[in-house]
């Protein structure tokens, strides 16, 4: 059995007790990108009305990203975006930028997290909604390059016929985006280059 901390609220915890809790948390941590992988796996057969489940969506959108020569952490974030349908039925973006936020960059979060907003603008009308809400963020740095995302890729990604790599192509990706938090409470700033 593995040691365990002792206290029963933090104001009674101890450095050692921190350090027992660190040397688990460093492991558990490491295998993320396993928990990540089987949660992209719940998507599978999950259409919810769509012409192709939710998880051939994400490895659509991810596939379009990488032909069209996007770095990983970008094609990371395509494959991501809709991770957390499962689990936030009125906020999926949400989960989705919440869980990539310590790996990506400011440009790749506000992406994820904005983009269920910008892809309203392709049916919101149909279901009673402001196409346009998408505008509250005009002038906003990262604008083009959401609504850019989900025109090129997130849009068009619901193609029975359209290429759709497996799954096992963009773990390689996922495990190097996923190696080492770059935005987080809990990360050590990186030394300056």
């Amino acid at each position: 059995m593995t040691a365990r901390a002792t206290f029963t609220r933090f104001h009674d915890s101890t450095q050692e007790d921190w350090q027992l809790i660190g040397a688990e948390f460093a492991a558990y941590s490491k295998a993320l990108p396993d928990r990540v992988m089987a949660h992209l796996r719940l998507l599978e057969g999950d259409y919810g009305g769509f012409p192709i489940d939710r998880a051939a969506h994400s490895r659509q959108t991810a596939t379009r990203a990488l032909r069209d020569g996007r770095d990983e952490e970008y094609v990371v974030c395509a494959l991501l975006h809709d991770i957390g349908d499962t689990l936030g039925s009125f906020n999926h973006p949400d989960i989705a930028a919440a869980i990539l936020k310590p790996f990506v960059s400011e440009a790749n979060h506000w992406m994820v997290q904005q983009h269920g907003i910008f892809q309203g603008h392709y049916f919101f009308h149909h279901i009673g909604l402001d196409r346009n809400l998408r505008d509250q963020f005009a002038g906003h740095e990262h604008y083009e390059r959401t609504a850019e995302f989900c025109e090129l890729y997130d849009s068009p990604a619901f193609d029975p016929n359209a290429e759709t790599l497996p799954l096992v192509e963009f773990e390689p990706m996922v495990r190097r985006v996923m190696a080492r938090p770059v935005r987080s409470v809990y990360a050590k700033e990186r030394p300056a280059a």
